[in-house]
């Protein structure tokens, strides 16, 4: 039985990372046509769909092993390195924000602050004891 915060938790990260895979999908367009104008990305042979396509594909892949060891395995190391990356995708708002469009910026930060909402939940004292004792051998007790 895994407790009510990692359970909060999965919502909130699954839903940013759906809400993610929306947002990539809508603005693919703008992306590539962003990606084709900059001439040291297309110098480089990354002005591509494939590219975009696996780059976009890497980043969910692991926003979702993360999400494997953090739920289901209960790995303080995978909650730590997802706090890290969280960070450092804070500091990066501002200048992905810089010229977006609208509604990519609104659902940016919609999707942050799910992120952050959803790292909220590990820090609370049932994920605490989920985190010191695994999916196995935990008390249901321990939840009530």
């Amino acid at each position: 039985m895994r407790p009510a915060s990692i359970i909060r938790f999965d919502q909130l990260f699954l839903g940013s990372i759906a809400l993610g895979i929306g947002n990539t999908i809508l603005n693919y367009n703008s992306t590539m046509a962003e990606l084709e104008a900059d001439p040291a990305v297309a110098e480089l042979g990354m002005a591509t769909p494939g590219f975009l396509i696996g780059a976009s594909a890497f980043g969910f892949a692991i926003s979702l092993l993360l999400w494997y060891f953090i739920s289901r395995r209960a790995s303080t190391v995978a909650k730590w390195i997802m706090v890290v990356l969280t960070v450092i995708g804070l500091v990066g708002i501002p200048l992905a924000l810089v010229g977006a469009p609208l509604m990519q910026s609104i659902i940016t930060l919609v999707i942050t602050g799910m992120q952050i909402a959803s790292l909220w939940f590990l820090f609370r004292p049932d994920a605490k004891a989920w985190f010191e004792h695994g999916p196995r051998g935990m008390d249901p007790s321990t939840f009530d």
